[in-house]
C-alpha cells in the first residue's frame, strides 16, 4: 500500500486528484499548505507527494525545499500554464516532475505511477503486498504468521483482523466503529465494547507491557492506531 499526500489549497482540486487516482493500494493523506503538508510528513510514512506551488501560509516551494532537508520522497508540482518560472525552479530545487493544471486524467496516473516505480526500485521506501511491518511486529498476510521480535503469536481471526488493519495503515486512528465494520464486516452495534475487549487481548500478546503499550495506543475520544516502534 502506498501513501499519497495531496497538498493544494483548493478542496476540489484535491478531490479531483483522489478520483483520478483511485486505488485500493493508496491512501491518500491531505494538506492545504506547505506546512500542513511538513507536519504529515513528520507524522507519516509517505510514498509520494503532489504538491501545488501557489499555497497561503507556506507556498509549495518553501515546503520542498525544506522537505529535501531530511528526505527523497518524489514531488511532483502543481503548477498552473502561467507558472513555468516557479516550475524551472522548483525542478532546479528537487522536485522529481510536475503537472500542469488543468490536469489530465491519464497523465496523472501514469506520472504518479512512474515516481512511484522509480522511488521504490531505488530503495526509497519499503512496501510490499502482504507483509507488514512496524519495530518488532510483523505481520505476513500470505502465511497469516504474525512474528513480535521474532517470537510467533497466536492471534484469533478477529485480533488479526485488527492488527493487519492497522499495521498496514501505522500512525492513523481508527474508531471503534470503523474498527468494526472492517473487521466484523457488519452494522456496528454496540461496537465499542466489543473492539475494546478485542483491543485489550491483542495487546496482551503483541505488547511487553500492555498497561503501557509501545504500539496499539488509545487516541482519547477517537479510536486506536498502531505506532511506528521507536
Amino acid at each position: 500500500m502506498y501513501n499519497i499526500l495531496i497538498c493544494d489549497d483548493e478542496r476540489d482540486i484535491i478531490n479531483a486528484l483522489k478520483i483520478y487516482l483511485s486505488n485500493p493500494n493508496y491512501t491518500f493523506f491531505e494538506a492545504f499548505n506547505g506546512r500542513q503538508a511538513l507536519k504529515i510528513i513528520a507524522e507519516h510514512e509517505i510514498h509520494l507527494i503532489l504538491m501545488d506551488i501557489m499555497m497561503p501560509e507556506t507556498d509549495g516551494i518553501s515546503a520542498m525545499v525544506q522537505l529535501r532537508k531530511f528526505s527523497n520522497i518524489p514531488v511532483i508540482l502543481l503548477t498552473a500554464k502561467s507558472e513555468d518560472t516557479d516550475k524551472i525552479l522548483g525542478l532546479n530545487l528537487g522536485a522529481d516532475d510536475y503537472i500542469t493544471k488543468p490536469f489530465n486524467p491519464m497523465e496523472v496516473v501514469a506520472r504518479v505511477n512512474s515516481q512511484l516505480r522509480r522511488y521504490m526500485r531505488l530503495g526509497g521506501g519499503t512496501v510490499t503486498k502482504d507483509r507488514f511491518t512496524v519495530g518488532g511486529i510483523e505481520l505476513d498476510d500470505k502465511t497469516k504468521e504474525v512474528t513480535v521480535d521474532g517470537v510467533e503469536i497466536s492471534l484469533t481471526p478477529k485480533e488479526y483482523g485488527i492488527l493487519k488493519l492497522l499495521i498496514a495503515n501505522p500512525d492513523r486512528v481508527f474508531s471503534p466503529r470503523e474498527i468494526y465494520e472492517k473487521v466484523w464486516k457488519e452494522i456496528p452495534l454496540g461496537s465499542e465494547n466489543t473492539v475494546a475487549v478485542h483491543i485489550r487481548h491483542l495487546r496482551e500478546k503483541i505488547e511487553i507491557n500492555p498497561a503501557e503499550p509501545r504500539y496499539l495506543k488509545l487516541i482519547f475520544g477517537r479510536g486506536y492506531k498502531i505506532e511506528r516502534g521507536k
